[in-house]
């Protein structure tokens, strides 16, 4: 008796099921800021469309932001470079925002409060 194989392919599509997590806007932050971490714009730019195609699609973002659809395609490709206000705009669209931080870790070196002890001066 022969087993019918079944017939599983060779690699599944994942756009569907990235561009369905991304819609969740901490997921899209966390996914934009890996991108950053990589240190190149290419990654970065393309990771900002796959956020795009899942926040409205490109001409929604594009209708969102005022772009021009196709100047925004190009800007959001590997060879994109978008003037900081369009990438304000885009971000704005998809429901994120830029932020800058210390590129040094978090630590907590803020000094104790003074204690009374230390700032109470005796009277002469």
């Amino acid at each position: 008796m022969r087993h019918a194989q079944k017939h599983v392919p060779a690699a599944v599509p994942h756009e569907d099921w990235l561009l369905e997590r991304l819609r969740d806007p901490e997921l899209a932050a966390e996914y934009l800021n890996a991108a950053l971490a990589e240190g190149d714009q290419a990654v970065f730019m393309l990771a900002l469309r796959d956020v795009a195609k899942a926040r409205g699609g490109v001409a929604g973002v594009a209708r969102d932001t005022g772009l021009n659809r196709v100047a925004l395609w190009r800007s959001l490709s590997a060879e994109g470079n978008p003037e900081l206000d369009s990438l304000n705009r885009i971000l704005e669209a998809t429901g994120l925002r830029l932020v800058i931080a210390s590129a040094k870790k978090a630590t907590s070196r803020r000094r104790a409060a003074p204690t009374a002890k230390t700032t109470v001066r005796k009277a002469a």
